[in-house]
């Protein structure tokens, strides 16, 4: 256990290579976003509007949802996000604030973050059929699905479990069909196969007008607005601040479904969009459509590279920590137990659960995502060194005590070597477990090749997503390969042929 301790403090301290730089440290302004279109392209046009003003801004985009995103704003893991007014009265201050601005702003004060003048647009909530459902079924209203309860209803699962989601909508218009959560940027496409037949929809979203879909009207008026606002940390330097205020009232509801419809149906970039639409409303100079751009092999060389080092790091901890531990306890069927135990136990939680409990203790970053992969590797090496060195035949066990052997002795020369194949087995498999998992670790910030699939997911992009799930997975092919070579090179053929 003082083993494991050690490592997580080892993890911690890494802090200064993997995870961002402390809010009191010179660092460029760190510009963040939730996981969907609306919220990339306008943390985009953001970035723009900062760098025109002469900053320099580092892009951190994808986070897997409201209350992460808002973690990393409180954290200083980022300096400022999109937001909407409707979102920080109902889930940030759980409905303990209205969605005034200056009282919004009184009660976010407590936590060092301050929401900017709404840059004029309502992209409210809506809940959305397809047109030909809507005009089969007579579907005029959210009340009328009171009277199709055979309808598939899946909504996003972030709007599953808000306070202004679904729970509190299914009541307030006595709503009982049986729902299921979905990827938000996947419904649509499960809309237009049929696969589900209702999902919740962004007022403002480009893919209302891609899908030909229907929004349902809110009878009761159950949801607030949503006004989208720049969220900053209050220690922004007020240049940033002011440039961002450039921002007001320039995007009606039209403009930003026009702009949203400009990357998911016309295929155009959010650099793209953003810099057309700040430079023809005059509030960026004119400097080509390209900012923040690159090109796909540098895209995908510098994710492949963040994933290896998320994964290099994570596996040489968990190897350095659970080889000595295992070594440590395996005489011991009690330690032992509780070692695997305790590692079985990590493995049982849910990968993105993990991320997010990581998130009070360490922000948002890479940090976490090592400490997260770190954990989730130590199963298969904890496990595999203690079997083999419990498994070893007695024979070869009696045979280095008569040779006058002492216990590290027999451990150097004897047991370890014939438990090497078990042993890099239990690498190799922690390996390629913290290849897979380590693209979730886009979802906290980590970036990675896990960055492709996510922002590919918001745009139901299979180009972006394959950018990202090809690398990784030839990444686990390799790392296979690399391990065979590396047991032929170390392990003789008749201790591979007994290990197998």
């Amino acid at each position: 256990m003082n083993s494991f301790l050690r490592v997580l403090g080892a993890c911690l301290l890494l802090g200064s290579i993997v995870g961002p730089a402390s809010a009191d440290q010179e660092r460029p302004l760190v510009v963040g976003s939730k996981n969907f279109t609306e919220g990339y392209l306008l943390a985009e046009v953001m970035t723009q509007v900062l760098e025109d003003a002469g900053f320099e801004v580092r892009r951190q985009v994808g986070f897997g949802g409201t209350l992460i995103a808002f973690e990393a704003i409180v954290n200083a893991e980022i300096d400022v996000y999109p937001e909407y007014t409707g979102t920080l009265s109902e889930v940030i201050l759980a409905g303990k604030s209205a969605g005034e601005l200056s009282e919004l702003n009184q009660a976010l004060a407590a936590h060092q973050v301050e929401a900017l003048a709404p840059l004029g647009f309502n992209n409210t909530y809506a809940v959305v059929t397809r047109r030909t459902t809507a005009h089969g079924l007579e579907l005029n209203s959210i009340s009328d699905l009171r009277e199709h309860t055979a309808l598939k209803l899946a909504f996003s699962h972030e709007f599953l479990n808000r306070q202004d989601g679904w729970p509190a909508l299914a009541k307030q218009y006595g709503l009982t069909g049986k729902v299921i959560g979905i990827e938000h940027g996947l419904a649509y496409q499960a809309l237009a196969e049929e696969t589900i037949d209702v999902t919740d929809a962004y007022s403002t979203d480009g893919e209302l007008e891609r899908y030909d879909l229907r929004v349902l009207g809110d009878d009761q008026n159950f949801f607030p607005q949503y006004l989208a606002v720049p969220l900053v940390r209050t220690s922004l330097p007020q240049g940033a601040k002011d440039a961002l205020g450039r921002l007001a009232g320039r995007l009606d509801d039209e403009t930003m479904r026009r702009l949203n419809a400009q990357v998911v149906v016309e295929n155009r970039s959010f650099a793209d969009v953003a810099a057309q639409f700040l430079q023809s409303s005059g509030l960026t100079e004119a400097q080509g459509t390209n900012a923040g751009a690159t090109t796909l092999l540098a895209s995908i060389a510098a994710n492949t590279l963040t994933h290896l080092k998320l994964t290099a790091i994570a596996l040489l901890l968990a190897c350095a920590t659970g080889i000595p531990a295992a070594v440590a306890v395996y005489r011991s069927s009690g330690l032992s137990s509780a070692i695997l135990y305790l590692s079985g136990l990590l493995q049982t939680i849910p990968s993105i659960a993990l991320l997010a409990l990581m998130i009070p203790l360490l922000g948002v970053g890479q940090l976490p995502a090592v400490v997260a992969l770190f954990l989730y590797s130590l199963l298969p090496i904890v496990r595999n060194t203690i079997t083999a060195l419990r498994t070893i035949d007695p024979l070869y066990k009696k045979v280095a005590v008569a040779m006058g052997l002492t216990r590290r002795e027999q451990l150097r020369h004897v047991l370890f070597p014939l438990s090497l194949p078990h042993v890099l087995a239990g690498i190799k498999t922690a390996a390629v477990i913290s290849i897979g998992t380590a693209t979730l670790a886009a979802f906290i910030g980590a970036g990675g090749l896990g960055e492709p699939i996510v922002t590919g997911l918001a745009l139901n992009n299979t180009g972006l997503i394959l950018q990202g799930a090809i690398p990784a997975a030839i990444l686990a092919i390799l790392t296979e390969l690399s391990f065979e070579f590396l047991e032929r090179k170390l392990i003789p053929a008749h201790m591979m042929k007994s290990a197998h």
